[in-house]
């Protein structure tokens, strides 16, 4: 009876998992096609899909923000938000996107974890801080791992240095912006994450 029990509160808990992660993902392709259609102030789109990611990660745990994070990446290749670099390496470009929007996903999930018993707005701030960090930083080292040459030749055309180019030119202020934008809505996140949990987390 007991085990009929467990089973029993365990499919509920799947499914409500799945719900919420389902409910996730479709945001982050919404608003990544939204960004990439209002909000370009650079070589690529300001993405708003971060903050779901972290959402995500913190209900779910870094499986799901890995997952909602992936997502991430496969929509900025399908919305040609990547194309400046599609057409200079595609294998390299792929790997990158994915690459970082997972890792920026995981990384939020495993630094909401371990801050979460000692503050959970703490949590959720560090979190949304990890997310962009991660993903600029990763998408700098796929610059120097894949597209080295092509951005030195231009970097030295422009006078500039490979990082300072990169910064300037391809990071230039999207990750002010999606960092700032991320601890605005802190609050936000909060209250979403507690009630997410109150929805999602008891059977």
């Amino acid at each position: 009876m007991e085990e009929a029990k467990n089973t029993l509160k365990k499919s509920k808990f799947d499914t409500k998992t799945v719900v919420g992660v389902g409910i996730l993902t479709a945001l982050v392709i919404v608003l990544q096609f939204v960004s990439m259609g209002l909000l370009r102030f650079s070589t690529f789109s300001i993405t708003l899909t971060l903050i779901p990611i972290v959402v995500g990660a913190a209900l779910f745990g870094w499986k799901w923000g890995a997952w909602l994070g992936t997502v991430f990446g496969a929509a900025v290749l399908l919305t040609g938000d990547a194309a400046t670099f599609l057409a200079l390496n595609i294998p390299g470009t792929i790997i990158t996107v994915l690459v970082k929007g997972a890792a920026a996903g995981l990384c939020a999930g495993l630094a909401y974890k371990l801050v979460e018993k000692k503050s959970e707005i703490a949590a959720v701030f560090v979190a949304s801080v990890v997310a962009p960090v991660v993903n600029t930083g990763i998408f700098i080292a796929g610059c120097y791992l894949f597209f080295f040459d092509s951005i030195a030749a231009r970097a030295a055309d422009a006078n500039y240095g490979v990082l300072p180019f990169i910064l300037i030119f391809y990071v230039g202020s999207n990750f002010f912006i999606e960092l700032g934008t991320n601890l605005i809505l802190n609050p936000a996140a909060v209250a979403i994450i507690r009630q997410g949990k109150k929805s999602f987390k008891k059977a």
